[in-house]
């Protein structure tokens, strides 16, 4: 039988008391908590005991205090950031502490804005001052070149902020995953050639043929052609591309747990293959394989006029 936790009574007659269960309530939600969580909480404490309560932590320093959308929000005092952050006034500490929250994946300053309820002219005065601590830096993003994100300068920005290792500058390497392209294709031709040679069943010819991601992982690293380090992830970003253009074929089978390259019991194998037929000339046209042909016509939203693959292809 489980056991049961029976909430301890606060004595509401002795303010230390009434404190502790604050800090309690901080923790019990880190995000921090409304004057109506403690009410709902205490609900025979006075106004006035509350806010006793409330300033004595907020003067020794154990609370933050936040406003959002809904009002104020009290929050459990970080003291790596408390140290950080001596010296700075309400509405700098403000603006950090919703840029923290952002994580590596940061915000806009129009965001800052929304959540602060600060003016611009504001937030733009107290960025500045933030970044010229080094306690936050900006960083483009390659969903919109043109607008910066904030996040708290020790940290690495997420994958979606700067597109990965397929973006350098906010600049797309296109020749660089071409050559991946074709390193990795070459990896898997020489492994169905090296499966042909040996001569052996048609069936274990075939299962010999086939590489794990990690084995073209390590094939890539080796070679030494990438500057950035690249994950098991971006190489099968590319394999997925040489599926799509009909080069490379994957299967899925099951494997001991820690065996390299499976997740969750599962691992995925890949083999180049050469199509038994070439493809027709009207195949090869982006009308072939459009899958919105059937809405194409002309006037519509979809049309021959107005089509950029059509342009791009004719334009060879």
């Amino acid at each position: 039988m489980s056991e049961v936790k029976v909430k301890k009574e606060t004595n509401l007659s002795d303010p230390a008391e009434v404190e502790t269960r604050i800090r309690e309530l901080c923790h019990q939600f880190p995000h921090g908590i409304t004057d109506q969580v403690i009410q709902n909480d205490m609900p025979h404490l006075e106004p006035q005991q509350r806010a006793l309560a409330i300033n004595k932590l907020l003067s020794l320093g154990q609370l933050d205090l936040l406003r959002n959308s809904s009002g104020l929000l009290y929050r459990m005092k970080d003291t790596q950031s408390a140290s950080k952050m001596k010296g700075s006034d309400n509405q700098e500490k403000l603006v950090y502490q919703v840029i923290e929250d952002a994580g590596n994946k940061g915000i806009w300053s129009r965001d800052i804005r929304f959540k602060s309820n600060l003016p611009l002219t504001e937030i733009n005065k107290i960025l500045k001052n933030l970044e010229s601590k080094k306690l936050i830096k900006a960083v483009k993003s390659v969903a919109a070149s043109k607008k910066k994100v904030y996040m708290l300068y020790n940290l690495q920005p997420d994958r979606s902020v700067t597109g990965g290792a397929w973006y350098s500058d906010q600049d797309f390497e296109s020749e660089f995953v071409e050559v991946l392209n074709q390193q990795c294709f070459k990896f898997l031709q020489s492994k169905a050639e090296a499966a042909r040679e040996s001569k052996q069943s048609p069936m274990v010819q075939r299962n010999s043929s086939f590489a794990t991601s990690h084995e073209v992982w390590k094939y890539i690293c080796e070679l030494g052609i990438s500057k950035v380090d690249l994950s098991m992830d971006d190489i099968e970003t590319i394999l997925n591309t040489l599926i799509y253009d009909g080069k490379v074929e994957m299967t899925i089978i099951a494997a001991k747990e820690g065996t390299v390259g499976s997740v969750d019991g599962q691992m995925k194998l890949y083999r180049g293959v050469n199509p038994i037929l070439q493809p027709t000339g009207l195949v090869r046209t982006p009308c072939g394989l459009c899958p919105v042909f059937e809405d194409c016509h002309e006037g519509g939203e979809i049309s021959p006029s107005n089509c950029v693959y059509m342009s791009e292809w004719l334009d060879f």
